[in-house]
């Protein structure tokens, strides 16, 4: 009898070993070490070349101070801004009436000049009267410079008329070619001091 339940549970550990072998895979598994590769760093080569003297200070572009769209977008944004772009197109005319000086430009030429100076500081006198800005030293140097170049204009305009009928008489003085040409000496240096404030304004 012990025999027999022996021969029966070693049938059933056979055919129960068969039952699992016949579920698993049969066959020959794929080789696939010689397709597999181990992973090596990339080694990256730079886009751009080093370019000699890139960082030298002598070789950089300068700022487009007259370019609006630099200043209002590039350089800032808020409203000094504004007040940049109206000092940078008064420079131009303020060069302008040192060339002319200079230059010794005749009576409308620099009437013409100093016109549309002193209209130009005029507007910015509008403004940015009662604002930070009208406290800026560039600001009121302009001021002053406004008002020199409209009496200079008139005492030449001025001169021009009444020197010869005032010629000999102590009140003609004051349009007298020597004294005019002193006040447009002063009235020089005047311009020439204010041109670098005025390019220094960020």
């Amino acid at each position: 009898m012990t025999a027999q339940l022996g021969v029966i549970a070693k049938t059933a550990d056979s055919t129960k070993t068969n039952e699992i072998e016949s579920k698993g895979y049969t066959g020959t598994l794929p080789d696939i070490l010689d397709k597999y590769q181990t992973t090596k760093p990339a080694k990256g080569t730079p886009i751009f070349e080093a370019e000699e003297g890139f960082d030298d200070p002598d070789k950089l572009k300068p700022v487009p101070r007259d370019n609006p769209a630099f200043v209002d977008i590039i350089l800032k944004g808020d409203k000094t801004s504004n007040y940049v772009n109206d000092i940078n197109r008064i420079i131009p005319q303020v060069e302008a009436l040192i060339d002319s000086i200079e230059n010794g430009e005749d009576l409308q030429l620099f009437v013409a000049k100093a016109t549309t100076l002193d209209f130009s500081i005029g507007a910015l006198r509008k403004r940015y009267e009662g604002k930070p800005e009208c406290y800026f030293i560039s600001y009121t140097k302009l001021m002053e410079i406004g008002l020199r170049a409209k009496s200079i204009a008139e005492l030449r305009k001025e001169g021009a008329e009444y020197n010869r009928y005032f010629a000999y008489q102590s009140a003609g003085a004051i349009y007298a070619p020597d004294n005019i040409n002193k006040e447009l000496q002063y009235f020089l240096e005047e311009l020439q001091k204010i041109l670098p404030i005025l390019r220094e304004v960020d």
